[in-house]
């Protein structure tokens, strides 16, 4: 299975998908929001709906702080 990143519009993605050779087994596309806070939708956890898929090793720390701080080692 390869992997490929598309980017550009809605359209320019779509097209791109449609001429690639082979079946497309998933995708995740990530939508910018509306740039009027007041149109934004309420803060959300955008990966919680992958959480069954993720590998997760142990009892790793995998909060976003932990992830972007030096960890000193145990």
């Amino acid at each position: 299975m390869k992997v490929q990143v598309l980017r550009g519009s809605k359209q320019q993605i779509a097209e791109a998908g449609a001429e690639m050779p082979g079946e497309v087994r998933e995708a995740v596309v990530f939508v910018e929001g509306p740039s009027d806070p007041a149109l934004a939708a309420p803060e959300q956890d955008i990966f919680a709906e992958m959480e069954p898929f993720m590998a997760k090793a142990g009892n790793a720390e995998y909060s976003r702080d932990a992830l972007y701080s030096r960890q000193e080692g145990e």
